[in-house]
């Protein structure tokens, strides 16, 4: 390496996180997105690759232990921060993987909600009632909260929709036992998932339950849609709940849940259909379990 490179690649180290917030906001990409480069580029200049060199960077993608789904990522990044330096390259190409994802069980999720701390505690809850992305939890300010009808509003990301969910008394009690000191209700995404996963950790030795390790952040969005649809049979209604703008992205959990429950034996209910108000007050009062909507009737049950 030249004396030039080396003092270039010393400036770099310096001054690359203000370098990538430069170009990613004048691309008006969001700021988790722009923390999300500067964690990939970081993580790639301390293990000795010359972010200048395109051959450099596909040397040290084709030798990672990474899974493929994740060089798709890294390799995106590396295209937009080449691009920037008006780096001419040709990116090596990967399919994503298409692991069926893992499943755990309510008993296991709670658990680990119970074991954790306050914060982590709150920001997993209202992952497993809403399926929302984590992203999407970790932009909630407290104005999106309403504590008297129990609803979340989520602002979507990646491309999904936006959608107001539903919160448990649980849940909404967990949130006002938090501090109100910002605007924002949690921090990063990646803070926070290092936080719970070193929780993680701690809790699965402690319980001598390897299965808690294979429970992430996503896996709570994976166990939401799977039990939505187990529940209702309708796509349609999982494909909300998730902000899902394709169907496509929602049969996954259709193919999930045939697997997971092919042997369990049908559960009895009793089915009603309310039309106005009053009658869904009543179902409601009762103990009966809102379904669905359809064509302007609500769907209930109960198990008999």
């Amino acid at each position: 390496m030249t004396k030039e490179k080396r003092e270039a690649e010393k400036i770099l180290r310096r001054n690359l996180a203000h370098i990538v917030a430069a170009f990613g906001r004048k691309d008006g990409r969001k700021e988790g997105t722009i923390h999300n480069y500067d964690k990939r580029l970081s993580h790639m200049l301390k293990n000795g690759v010359n972010l200048y060199d395109p051959e450099n960077i596909k040397g040290f993608l084709a030798k990672s232990n990474l899974k493929d789904s994740t060089n798709v990522l890294v390799a995106a990044i590396c295209d937009v921060w080449l691009t920037f330096l008006k780096v001419p390259w040709r990116p090596p190409k990967y399919s994503a993987d298409h692991e069926i994802p893992f499943i755990p069980t309510e008993q296991e999720l709670d658990l680990l909600i119970a074991a954790c701390g306050k914060k982590v505690a709150t920001f997993l809850q209202i992952l497993k009632e809403t399926g929302a992305r984590c992203g999407e939890i970790t932009k909630l300010t407290w104005t999106s909260i309403d504590s008297q009808q129990k609803v979340v509003r989520i602002t979507a990301e990646k491309g999904s929709l936006s959608r107001i969910l539903p919160l448990s008394t649980k849940a909404i009690e967990m949130l006002n036992n938090l501090p109100r000191d910002s605007e924002r209700i949690f921090v990063f995404a990646d803070d926070m998932r290092s936080n719970f996963y070193l929780q993680r950790k701690r809790i699965a030795r402690k319980l001598g339950d390897p299965r808690l390790l294979q429970i992430h952040f996503h896996t709570f969005r994976h166990w939401k849609g799977t039990m939505e649809y187990h529940k209702t049979k309708d796509p349609i209604y999982v494909k909300e709940i998730l902000g899902h703008k394709d169907l496509k992205s929602t049969q996954v959990y259709i193919h999930i849940s045939h697997a997971l429950f092919q042997n369990t034996p049908p559960e009895d209910f009793h089915a009603k259909v309310a039309t106005t108000p009053e009658e869904i007050t009543q179902l409601l009062e009762a103990g009966f379990e809102y379904v669905l909507q359809k064509d302007s009737l609500a769907y209930f049950r109960k198990r008999k």
